[in-house]
């Protein structure tokens, strides 16, 4: 865990999981309580923590993307879409990300 934490690739993945995770919390829980059971204090209080991770995570996968010279066209924006698409980050963690060698 601490040396995903000296890279831009390492705080990429890190964000990509807390991204993830807040919005499937948010779509699977918080969505359903809010609508169903008229109780919308997890989407309060979770939906501007997500949105900070999210924006962190946009800024990381450029900065990462121009590290690694990247393709737009082949990767970054498989990267981009990922962030929203519930699992999406966790399947280009797997698929990309855990793939690419630092420089």
């Amino acid at each position: 865990m601490t040396q995903l934490l000296k890279t831009k690739l390492g705080w990429l993945r890190i964000l990509g999981f807390l991204e993830g995770t807040t919005l499937l919390l948010l779509v699977f829980v918080g969505v359903p309580l809010k609508y169903i059971w008229d109780s919308p204090a997890l989407v309060k209080s979770l939906g501007p923590v997500h949105g900070a991770i999210f924006i962190l995570f946009v800024i990381n996968a450029f900065s990462v993307a121009i590290e690694q010279k990247w393709e737009f066209k082949t990767t970054t924006w498989k990267v981009l879409v990922a962030c929203f698409i519930p699992f999406g980050t966790f399947y280009i963690d797997s698929k990309i990300l855990s793939k690419v060698e630092e420089e």
